[in-house]
C-alpha cells in the first residue's frame, strides 16, 4: 500500500507543467507585419491596447494598422484617443517618436476629414 502511495506521489509530482505564458507587451502590435494576415494583427493588437489602456503607443501602433487595412475611420479613432491619452501625460514621460507620430497622424486624419467633405477625397496614407 505504501508503494502504490509512492507510485502515486511521483507521478503527480512529475506531471508537467504548463509553459508560462509570454508577458504582453506594449510594442507587441507590430511585431511581425504581414499584410494578408491584417485581420488576425488587429485582433491581437485590440489585446495589447486592452492591456495598456492608458498607454497611447499601441494605439498609435493599431493605427497603422487600420491604415493599412483602409479602415480610416477606425485609424483615426485610434489616433485621437491616443492623442488625448498623450496629453494627459508630462511631455517628459513621453518618447520624442511618438509625440511626433502621434502630431503627424492626427494632422493626416484631420487633412483627410475636410478633403473628403470638400472634395470627396479620403484622406492621405501615413
Amino acid at each position: 500500500m505504501a508503494a502504490l502511495a509512492g507510485l502515486l506521489l511521483l507521478a503527480s509530482g512529475c506531471a508537467e507543467e504548463p509553459l508560462p505564458q509570454r508577458q504582453v507587451r506594449s510594442d507587441d502590435c507590430l511585431q511581425t507585419v504581414q499584410l494578408d494576415q491584417l485581420a488576425e494583427q488587429i485582433r491581437r493588437c485590440n489585446a495589447v491596447v486592452a492591456a495598456f489602456p492608458t498607454n497611447p503607443g499601441p494605439l498609435n501602433d493599431r493605427y497603422l494598422l487600420h491604415s493599412l487595412a483602409d479602415n480610416e475611420i477606425a485609424a483615426c479613432a485610434d489616433i485621437n484617443r491616443a492623442a488625448a491619452l498623450a496629453r494627459s501625460k508630462s511631455p517628459a514621460s513621453l518618447d520624442l517618436q511618438l509625440r511626433t507620430d502621434l502630431n503627424l497622424r492626427q494632422q493626416l486624419c484631420k487633412e483627410g476629414d475636410s478633403k473628403a467633405r470638400g472634395e470627396g477625397q479620403t484622406r492621405p496614407k501615413p
